[in-house]
């Protein structure tokens, strides 16, 4: 398997350490619009498997391009979502596999954003699902930790838990520190601004609906010492991709914020400072979006000054197999001192990555094989699972309550 690797920010960056203590590839091409953070990435590893180009995202002749130059069988977008278009046209045209970690972007109802969905994450890679059959290729949606793992836990969850479900609901949570910053996301404040500030997506029963961003706030309590967090509704892939597969009343998103950081959010909406927009500013044109995050440390960099644990997972509540009720925690944690040491790079960046890595092992390895547009609850998830030990970094589970005598 060849590799496009487009994108070498944060978690592009950790993406190679990871790949390279792997032989399940033959070459990875790793592109990103600044040269020298591709070759910084390359260089790291110093293995002849990697090279480095540089690449336009946003231009799809020019993906298509580099994709027929180097020969490449897949494109791994590392890129943040608005560059999704482009690139995931770009594989199709080529002939290429693709995988995203971050979908299509939504555009909220025009009427009603906080009841109906109007354009859904997703929607339009979902739309040219018949022409990825059609050229019998792989486009893997939503492949990262969330959305990515989250999925595969509601898909083991479905068949080896359950025998009907009532709720799966995507918690996200942790209790990571940045010593010397007052505010310092620990993930792209492009993305975060996105998914926090849409209109939240739910589905319940058979239609999905829209809320209030941050809305339903609940107390969930974290494994591993993290321990109670408040989260709250935010718009995201899983919501928009379980349903598809898996049967469940209700699937939900909601991400451990606190309230200092949705006071900070609140606070760039009111001033237009979360706007994609560009606007003219003397003689410049710049989104505030772009300022906002231009203004802010990069993620990738913050992993010296970080301590704490971060935890994925998905809770699922239904009938166990054996028709009692049941609820069950399935979950990932990374420790920040662990990722730091053993691989470089900060716990929610490498946390992103590692999923990623794994899902193209198994379609490299034809473990996980089909055509169209995908997401990860198609596949069979215990290959994952146990290749994810395999990774070193495993996965846990949590009974919430025993079944009844």
């Amino acid at each position: 398997m060849r590799i496009l690797l487009v994108g070498a920010g944060g978690v592009g960056s950790a993406v190679v350490p990871i790949a390279a203590r792997r032989d399940f590839f033959e070459h990875i091409v790793v592109a990103d619009s600044q040269q020298s953070r591709a070759a910084r990435a390359v260089a790291g590893v110093d293995d002849p498997r990697f090279s480095a180009i540089t690449l336009d995202a946003s231009d799809r002749a020019q993906v298509e391009a580099a994709l027929r130059e180097h020969r490449c069988d897949v494109l791994f977008n590392a890129v943040d979502p608005r560059f999704t278009m482009p690139l995931f046209e770009a594989a199709l045209a080529a002939g290429a596999h693709y995988l995203d970690m971050a979908m299509s972007l939504s555009r909220p109802h025009p009427s009603e954003p906080y009841r109906m969905p109007g354009v859904k994450l997703g929607d339009r890679q979902f739309a040219l699902d018949g022409a990825w059959r059609e050229a019998d290729r792989l486009a893997l949606v939503g492949m990262g930790v969330e959305p990515g793992l989250a999925d595969v836990f509601a898909r083991y969850a479905a068949d080896h838990l359950f025998s009907s479900i009532e709720e799966i609901g995507v918690r996200d949570g942790s209790n990571l520190v940045v010593d010397g910053y007052d505010f310092a996301p620990t993930f792209s404040i492009w993305t975060t601004i996105e998914e926090c500030l849409n209109p939240p997506v739910v589905w319940e029963d058979g239609r999905w609906h829209t809320t209030e961003p941050f809305s339903e706030p609940e107390v969930f309590d974290f494994p591993a010492g993290i321990g109670p967090v408040e989260c709250v509704n935010v718009e995201h892939e899983e919501v928009l991709l379980v349903p598809r597969w898996i049967p469940a009343r209700r699937v939900t998103f909601k991400y451990g914020l606190g309230e200092e950081f949705i006071g900070v959010l609140k606070t760039l909406r009111k001033l237009g400072l979360d706007s994609a927009e560009k606007v003219r500013v003397g003689g410049a044109e710049v989104a505030p979006r772009d300022l906002v995050a231009a203004r802010l440390p990069d993620p990738a960099t913050l992993g010296e000054r970080m301590h704490g644990k971060t935890c994925a997972g998905t809770w699922v509540k239904g009938l166990g197999k054996d028709g009692v009720p049941r609820e069950v925690y399935l979950y990932h944690v990374v420790d920040n001192d662990w990722s730091m040491r053993e691989y470089g790079s900060q716990a929610v960046v490498w946390q992103t990555a590692v999923h990623p890595v794994v899902a193209l092992e198994l379609v490299a390895r034809g473990v996980w094989k089909g055509a169209g547009v995908l997401g990860p609850e198609a596949f069979d998830a215990v290959p994952f699972l146990d290749l994810l030990h395999e990774y070193g970094s495993p996965w846990e589970m949590r009974e919430e309550r025993q079944a009844a005598a």
